[in-house]
């Protein structure tokens, strides 16, 4: 049986290496046009250092995660690790059982391309503990190092702590959100606690942005929590949504989602919009420009006879979970860019059927709001927004 440096040596015969500095000018004066770039180090190693515009796929995972980089297997690609040698036998597998057709390893590894002075890229690194409390994302290809590290520097405001906003801002927290505001004036009530995980029996007539802080804090200590105890309406609502990256819509009433909708098309920010009744949840992700916004879909409010309250109606105490989990998904999809949001489509979810439907929503182009320039929406010296109260009070 040959020994380990034999069958290295032997590998490499039967594979292409390419000279460090060769890989230098492909890549890095190629314009784009170059050679995809591969790192097949441990997690680790790659945190400590890599060559800019290099994707990270451990060899231990090459079979399983490189078709997420290099779907087209005519693609050139270049693999390297620390001396070329892991890098080599990658390469091999590439081309002997995986059918790429043009492949090859860096010779020397990132050790001789730091020998010849070039360039390296040393990324944030995480805390030890945050890479223990953020591993299983780490092992996603579509999140990895460089998606939880957007999460950590990610903004993202909760329109509400009631249903939705309970079961989104734990998910967000525990996801490693950096930031999270929390919007909503009211106390914690005994009629919440059927749905409302993140209050307590003992935090009833706390004010809610207060108990959802206190479980933040206790579940996540990298997570900011900034409170807004104040009903979001015209005249707050432009200095409080401003320099978030993603809102979360909970609220429980049309006129709020009308004005913010108006705040968020104007300032670009994208919303992901969720509402509950009964036994019947929808959901959707209005992205300013991208897609329709919430006006497109619903022109003019419903009758209120069509569209009660949750109060009035009731709601099965778990669907505000499943809603929320759905809309926590779909924030995580904006923030690191994995996947594709929910930007004009329409997710209904009926729970005693257990059936999900999605619907296309396609832009109005005659919106009275998003089809505007933006700074058109609102009278900016006037600071004034339409009056959506009284908006929705004529839809009865």
């Amino acid at each position: 049986m040959p020994s380990g440096s034999e069958l290295i040596r032997t590998i490499k015969e039967q594979i292409r290496e390419v000279d460090p500095r060769e890989v230098h000018d492909a890549v890095m004066n190629g314009n784009g046009r170059g050679p995809l770039l591969v790192d097949v180090r441990e997690q680790h190693e790659f945190e400590e250092s890599h060559i800019p515009g290099a994707v990270h796929v451990p060899r231990g995972h090459l079979e399983s995660r490189i078709e997420g980089a290099a779907g087209d297997k005519s693609q050139p690609v270049v693999l390297y690790c620390a001396s070329g040698n892991r890098s080599a036998l990658a390469a091999h597998t590439l081309e002997q059982l995986l059918g790429y057709r043009d492949v090859a390893s860096m010779t020397g590894g990132i050790t001789l391309w730091k020998d010849r002075g070039y360039e390296v890229e040393t990324p944030r690194a995480l805390t030890a503990e945050q890479r223990s409390r953020y591993s299983r994302h780490l092992l996603l290809p579509e999140i990895g190092l460089e998606g939880q590290l957007k999460l950590l520097d990610a903004k993202v405001l909760l329109l509400g702590a009631g249903g939705l906003g309970a079961p989104t801002a734990l998910y967000l927290a525990a996801a490693g959100v950096g930031t999270l505001g929390v919007v909503d004036d009211d106390v914690v009530d005994l009629s919440n606690l059927q749905r409302q995980v993140i209050h307590a029996n003992d935090r009833i007539g706390v004010p809610k942005v207060d108990s959802a802080e206190q479980t933040i804090n206790s579940l996540n200590p990298d997570v900011k929590v900034v409170k807004y105890q104040t009903r979001l309406d015209a005249s707050n609502i432009m200095e409080i949504i401003e320099g978030y990256d993603v809102i979360v819509d909970g609220a429980d009433n049309f006129p709020t989602r009308y004005l913010l909708n108006d705040a968020s098309v104007r300032l670009k920010v994208p919303v992901v919009s969720a509402s509950i009744l009964g036994f019947d949840g929808q959901l959707s992700v209005f992205a300013p420009y991208e897609g329709p916004c919430y006006r497109c879909l619903y022109p003019t409010p419903p009758p209120a006879e069509l569209a009660p309250s949750c109060g009035a109606n009731g709601v099965l105490g778990v669907l505000p979970g499943t809603m929320g989990m759905l809309q926590a998904t779909e924030v995580i999809k904006l923030i690191t860019g994995a996947g594709e949001p929910l930007i004009g489509k329409l997710l209904l979810y009926e729970a005693l059927g257990a059936t999900f439907t999605e619907l296309k929503v396609r832009r109005d182009p005659e919106c009275p709001v998003c089809s505007r320039d933006p700074e058109s929406i609102s009278d900016e010296e006037m600071g004034v927004f339409p009056d959506y109260e009284a908006f929705c009070a004529g839809a009865g």
